[in-house]
């Protein structure tokens, strides 16, 4: 199967070029294209089909192919590269000095200035005890510290996926009832988020969280974090009776329906910490170089305002405060864990909802940080050392954890090397739970809801959702979707439908391909899109098709109706225009990555069809899966020696040699 080689052709004739006024201007085509090369179309060489499935699920699961690097190895050097690749810190360790330590300490501790009163906000917001936000602020990253691949990322809890882990829980269990079940829940629920993302790890899935399009997130998070901030309301207003739910009218309803309970001592207080933290954030922001002014604003302002309610607390009453935190390690909570009763489904369901958005979050901050400066984060790697952390977090009185992007871009900011400076920060947060838990005794509701909103602020990309509406109109929807969902219906509800629009598109654009009519740039074998490039000339006789996406049974039957219909079109044109009637249609199957049997019986029945119109149907340029299957289809053959190349351009060249070669 092919076509002569070594053949150079010349082909003249009239041609129409629009100009960018518009205009339709009649040129020759052996000015348009040079002489040119044809050569011979190869037939891939065969597999077998166990060789095709092992290489398609090898590019699946395994595209980083670590097994290469055990062959022709001694014993001993294959039980090194054992640990190195499942124990990253036998990659960096052995090279550790004491330079990087230096460093490592510098940040650890700066990003222990903010994790402590993070740890305390964020566990309120999910509405368990101050004190477990500290416990997920120490055992966690010290696990990450053996099993992580970044070096930048900080680990602890993070606002949004306790903001969620709060809203799924507190819908069926009431945190103020029954605080015993309600923390077995949360620990259940760490549980199973952990055991669902080492096994995304385990068996090489991370592709699945891929389904969490950016756009997707844009509008979670901002919707989130509009409702994480009017949440705290609560702390930052002094109310004593709030409502549970997390839909926007019932939080501004309950804001404004317990007026009566607002404490403007309280309000005064809390609004300018809140002034305090936003500017010192602006300052970081403008000033990168600046960026410890942020980090450590918030444990200066726990500080300060504890040490105000401990000065006017013999004059002013009512101002919530955290009370009694206890002193210590990590109580072992293995035996909390809720494996049985009518309340199992709600935490396997908090787990993955919590567990897909934390290891999102968690994965895209390590590469981000990764890619600045120029290292590799194995995903699959990240997801079993947030998962196994997260499992052993669970059985530590921890709930669920991930990095986070504010602590890691201070730690990134104060110069970390390795995630040696989880371990700094860890040990400062065992410090704090041996010996400075009284001090919170006094630290008041409204210097946290402050902490809350000031860090989630961050979280509505406003100029991303700009972007989106002027790139992609698609994924807007799909952002003010998630956006409206979260704020309207609920957190869990507006993400599955944010979800569920991206599947939407991607179905969309499976099931309905772009497909083009191309044009000859003038004096070059190039190609292009009739309607993008006023440049890009029409061939006489021809008309070139190309289909920008895989022929499967899903689009199939629309890519045989729309190159129908560009050739209808394409006929009314020339009518118009009294140009010369179409010959031959080429169909460029550069962009076409992957065909089933459905689109094979498409280009038969298309080649059949045009055949009764007195068209030729030719083929350009399929790719090497496409072209082995049809090849095995025995669909080449019905083409012949003309009807399969390399590119357009010598398509176009041969087949007008051989027509001017007809007598």
């Amino acid at each position: 199967m092919g076509i002569n080689s070594n053949r150079v052709e010349n082909f003249s004739g009239p041609a129409c070029l629009k100009t960018t006024t518009g205009t339709v201007v009649t040129i020759p085509l052996d000015m348009a294209m040079p002489p040119l090369q044809v050569h011979k179309v190869a037939l891939p060489q065969p597999r077998t089909t166990v060789q095709k499935l092992r290489h398609r699920l090898s590019e699946i699961f395994f595209p980083d192919d670590p097994l290469h690097k055990f062959t022709n190895q001694t014993w001993y050097r294959k039980l090194v590269l054992g640990l190195q690749f499942f124990f990253p810190i036998f990659q960096w360790a052995p090279n550790y000095s004491f330079k990087l330590l230096k460093s490592d300490v510098i940040s650890g501790l700066t990003i222990a200035s903010l994790a402590i009163p993070q740890g305390i906000s964020y566990a309120k917001l999910a509405n368990l005890p101050p004190i477990v936000g500290l416990y997920s602020s120490f055992i966690p990253p010290l696990i990450y510290s053996v099993l992580g691949s970044s070096k930048h990322l900080a680990v602890g809890p993070v606002s949004i996926a306790s903001l969620v882990m709060g809203t799924m829980l507190s819908e069926s269990v009431s945190y103020s009832e029954e605080p015993i079940l309600y923390l077995q829940l949360a620990l259940t629920a760490t549980f199973f988020a952990g055991l669902f993302q080492a096994s995304l790890g385990f068996l090489r899935l991370g592709f699945i969280i891929d389904f969490l399009s950016k756009a997707t997130l844009v509008g979670f998070m901002a919707g989130a974090a509009v409702i994480v901030a009017l949440q705290q309301l609560k702390g930052l207003f002094g109310i004593d009776h709030f409502t549970n739910k997390m839909q926007l009218i019932p939080v501004l309803s309950s804001v404004f329906h317990h007026r009566d309970e607002w404490s403007w001592l309280t309000i005064v207080m809390g609004v300018s910490f809140l002034v305090l933290l936003l500017t010192t954030r602006q300052i970081s922001i403008r000033k990168p170089k600046l960026f410890w002014v942020s980090a450590a604003a918030p444990l200066a302002s726990v500080i300060l305002s504890t040490i105000l309610i401990v000065c006017l607390k013999s004059k002013v009453h009512g101002i919530q405060t955290i009370g009694h935190l206890p002193k210590g390690l990590n109580p072992p909570s293995l035996n909390m864990l809720y494996f049985h009763g009518p309340h199992l489904a709600l935490s396997m369901k908090t787990g993955i909802v919590t567990g897909i958005l934390s290891l999102t979050e968690g994965i895209a901050v390590g590469r981000t940080f990764a890619t600045l400066k120029n290292y590799q984060v194995d995903g699959n790697k990240e997801m079993m050392a947030i998962g196994l952390m997260n499992m052993a977090g669970s059985c530590s009185s921890c709930y669920v954890t991930t990095g986070s992007f504010s602590r890691s871009a201070v730690n990134y900011n104060a110069g970390a090397q390795t995630v040696v400076s989880n371990k700094i920060m860890a040990t400062a947060v065992l410090v704090t739970l041996l010996f400075l838990m009284p001090l919170f005794y006094y630290t008041p509701s409204f210097i946290l809801a402050a902490i809350i909103i000031t860090a989630v602020i961050g979280l509505i990309d406003y100029w991303a959702a700009i972007r989106l509406w002027k790139v992609d109109k698609l994924d807007f929807l799909a952002c003010m979707c998630s956006f409206l969902g979260v704020l309207f219906i609920s957190v869990p509800l507006g993400l599955a439908i944010a979800i569920g629009v991206s599947i939407f598109k991607i179905l969309l654009h499976i099931t309905r391909p772009n497909t083009a009519v191309l044009g000859n740039i003038p004096s070059t074998q190039i190609y292009q899109n009739l309607n993008r490039y006023r440049e890009a000339v029409r061939v006489p006789s021809f008309l070139i098709l190309s289909v920008e996406a895989p022929i499967y049974f899903a689009n199939s039957t629309y890519i045989q109706e729309r190159i129908l219909r560009w050739i209808r079109e394409e006929e009314e044109w020339i009518e118009t225009n009294n140009r010369n009637s179409i010959k031959c249609v080429i169909l460029d199957m550069t962009a076409v990555t992957a065909i089933d049997t459905s689109g094979i019986d498409t280009i038969k029945e298309l080649r059949k069809l045009l055949e009764k119109r007195s068209l030729k149907f030719v083929l350009a340029n399929p790719v090497g899966s496409v072209m082995e299957k049809l090849h095995q289809s025995n669909i080449l053959e019905s083409f012949g020696l003309e009807g399969l190349y390399l590119t357009v351009g010598e398509a176009v060249a041969d087949i007008s040699s051989l027509w001017k070669a007809q007598p």
